[in-house]
């Protein structure tokens, strides 16, 4: 029996890196999932990758009118949900010195605002007995430099599975954080710029882990998906780090 059979998810940012893992890992367990993301083509990409089992809706989580968008289509496509996957996020390096107003607003309203009614605008369509994962990171943890606003936006969102575990506890919802360190995604070539600066922090990334690598997609892919399954009935306001052991040891 697939672990995740005849289930109903939406991940937000699942065309590439974690979100395009999980999606794929989701389909192979049974499930039908809704992919969104804010590049029509990349979730194309994407879906071909996937290959069944999956529609895309393009749109951006700090957008309030694309989430009721999104809902309104798997509402009329499927008439619920059953898992959640808050997983977009946008990151830019940044210190304090140098955070501006813009970097600032629109790190918290991706991040912090957008998860939140990601998940508040689903929950009229997730059936009692579903499951919430929501995407944190492991910078929530730590005092890295360059990332003032996102480590923040992160211990966000580590605070509303808390609240929201604690919230929908009478309608028997998980709601969960998994915690990535760091992981081997598009994402750092987009950080870093060029080639050379990318790898000088894939050394350094590398070297700060205890397990002295980067993760990958998939090994954060499985703790959602353990999460998201009946695997863990018993498991609800943890928080799951997938880091190597950066914020444990």
């Amino acid at each position: 029996m697939k672990k995740l059979a005849d289930k109903v998810a939406v991940i937000t940012g699942g065309s590439s890196g974690i979100g395009l893992a999980t999606a794929k890992k989701f389909v192979d367990e049974g499930a039908y999932v809704f992919i969104t993301g804010r590049r029509q083509a990349e979730l194309e990409k994407a879906a071909k990758e996937i290959g069944s089992n999956v529609t895309v809706i393009q749109g951006d989580i700090a957008n309030l009118d694309d989430l009721d968008r999104l809902y309104t289509v798997i509402k009329k496509e499927k008439g619920h949900l059953d898992i959640v996957v808050a997983n977009a996020a946008f990151v830019e390096v940044a210190p304090t010195a140098a955070v501006t107003p813009e970097h600032f607003d629109k790190t918290f309203n991706t991040n912090a605002r957008g998860s939140f009614f990601t998940v508040q605008k689903a929950l009229p369509i997730l059936k009692d007995g579903g499951s919430i994962v929501v995407v944190s990171s492991g910078a929530h943890q730590k005092g890295i430099t360059i990332y003032p606003t996102y480590s923040a936006t992160k211990a966000a969102e580590r605070s509303y599975v808390r609240t929201w575990a604690a919230d929908l506890m009478p309608r028997k919802i998980r709601v969960n954080t998994v915690s990535p360190g760091p992981i081997e995604t598009p994402i750092i070539d987009l950080q870093f710029g060029t080639k050379e600066n990318s790898d000088a922090m894939r050394k350094m990334f590398s070297e700060m882990t205890p397990m002295g690598r980067m993760g990958e997609a998939d090994e954060v892919a499985n703790a959602i998906l353990f999460l998201a399954s009946s695997d863990s009935s018993f498991i609800t306001g943890a928080d799951i780090p997938v880091d190597g052991g950066l914020t444990q040891l």
